[in-house]
């Protein structure tokens, strides 16, 4: 892979972040931007359908691949 194909795909990763939670919270602590952060990753990792992966979590593209 090369680095503009990570770049896309971190990129990508920041828009999905500020789309779905970054812009429509406000926080007051930095413990609270963390806090979310943790459950939304789990969230997207574990709960969240991946288009790229043919509508399948990450967490199910990665047992497949075990």
């Amino acid at each position: 892979m090369t680095t503009t194909q990570q770049n896309a795909y971190v990129e990508r990763f920041n828009r999905t972040v500020r789309y779905d939670w970054l812009t429509q919270y406000e926080f007051d602590k930095l413990a609270e931007v963390q806090d979310f952060a943790t459950q939304w990753m789990w969230t997207y990792n574990h709960e969240r359908p991946n288009m790229a992966l043919g509508g399948i979590t990450p967490k199910q593209r990665l047992a497949m691949a075990a």
